[in-house]
C-alpha cells in the first residue's frame, strides 16, 4: 500500500473533533475521498500533505513518517488544494518555473524541459505568456495540477478540484488525474460530487462527522442501496409530504404532477416501484442511514 493512515485523530482548540479514529490502507491508483462539506476531508488531507499535525495517530507514505520524516514525505507529494492560489506577475511559464524550482529541479534546461512537458500535458502550451491569475477557473485548475505534477511525485492530492468547472473541464480534468494514475502513482481525490468518484476511482472512502463509514470499490457501495431507491408520481400536495419524510434525489415534471426518485428503505402510504439505484443514491442512502434516519 502507498498510503497507510493508523488511529488518526484531529481535535481542534474548543473541542471540534474534526478525525476520529481513521484507519485506512490506500492504493496506487485513482482513490475517491468522498462526503459531505464539514466531513473532515479536507483536515485530513491537509495532514497528508504535511501542512497540519494530527492530534494522534500515524500516516505513512512509502514508508515514511509524515511527522517524524517530513522531508523526505514531500519529496513524493504533489498537492493542489481547494483555495490554490496564484501570484498575479506571474506568466503561466513564469509560475511553473517557480514551483519547479521550490520542488528541487535546480537545473535551468531542465526546468524548461518540464515546464513546457507539463504545459504540453494540461494543455496550456498556447497559454505560456498569459498571466496565471487571468486564466479561466478550468486553465487555473490544470495549471494547479501542473505544479503539482512537475516533479513526478509518487502521491498527488487534489482537494474538490473540479467545484465551478463546467462539465466540460471537470471531464477533461478527470481524464488528466485518471491518466497520471496509470503510471503507478497515487491521486486521492478529495470530493463531494459522485460523479467524480464513479467516473474514475476503483477504491473510495465515504466519510461523515470525521469518520471513514465505508471503504471499498464504488461497486460496493451501491449493492447498498439495492432495493432502496423508489420511483413514484405524485401531485403538488404529495410532493411536499414526501420531501418532509425521505431524501427526494430526482424530481421531474410529468403531466399535472411530479416524477420523483426517493431514497429509503421503505416508503409508505404511496404506490411506489422500485428503480435501478446509481451512486449518487447509494451516497444519500449511506449518509443518512449513518445520521440515523431509518434502520
Amino acid at each position: 500500500m502507498s498510503i497507510s493512515i493508523k488511529s488518526l485523530n484531529k481535535i481542534y482548540a474548543g473541542g471540534n473533533h474534526a478525525l476520529r479514529d481513521v484507519n485506512m490502507d490506500i492504493p496506487a491508483g485513482m482513490f475517491g475521498l468522498l462526503g459531505p462539506n464539514g466531513a473532515g476531508k479536507s483536515t485530513l488531507m491537509r495532514i497528508m500533505a504535511n501542512l497540519m499535525e494530527p492530534s494522534s495517530g500515524t500516516i505513512s507514505i512509502f514508508g515514511y513518517d509524515t511527522v517524524r520524516q517530513r522531508k523526505e514525505v514531500r519529496s513524493l507529494l504533489g498537492y493542489l488544494p481547494q483555495d490554490f492560489r496564484f501570484f498575479a506577475r506571474y506568466k503561466t511559464h513564469e509560475f511553473l518555473d517557480y514551483a519547479a524550482r521550490l520542488s528541487g529541479i535546480s537545473g535551468g534546461k531542465e526546468r524548461k524541459r518540464r515546464v513546457d512537458e507539463m504545459l504540453e500535458t494540461v494543455g496550456l502550451f498556447d497559454a505560456r505568456e498569459r498571466y496565471a491569475d487571468k486564466l479561466s477557473g478550468g486553465m487555473k485548475r490544470r495549471l494547479g495540477i501542473a505544479q503539482a505534477l512537475i516533479h513526478n511525485p509518487k502521491v498527488i492530492i487534489v482537494d474538490e478540484p473540479t467545484t465551478g468547472l463546467d462539465p466540460e473541464e471537470r471531464i477533461r480534468f478527470r481524464n488528466l488525474l485518471s491518466e497520471t494514475s496509470e503510471r503507478n502513482v497515487a491521486v486521492i481525490l478529495s470530493t463531494h460530487i459522485v460523479g467524480d468518484i464513479s467516473s474514475t476511482c476503483r477504491c473510495m472512502a465515504l466519510m461523515n462527522r470525521g469518520e471513514v463509514s465505508f471503504f471499498g470499490s464504488p461497486e460496493e457501495l451501491l449493492k447498498q442501496a439495492e432495493g432502496k431507491v423508489w420511483r413514484l408520481q405524485v401531485n403538488d400536495e404529495e410532493l411536499r409530504e414526501i420531501d418532509s419524510k425521505y431524501p427526494v434525489i430526482v424530481t421531474v415534471p410529468s403531466g399535472d404532477g411530479w416524477e420523483i426518485e426517493v431514497v429509503s428503505d421503505e416508503v409508505l402510504g404511496y404506490s411506489a416501484e422500485h428503480c435501478q439505484p446509481n451512486l449518487e443514491h447509494a451516497y444519500v442512502y449511506h449518509i443518512n442511514a449513518g445520521l440515523g434516519l431509518w434502520g
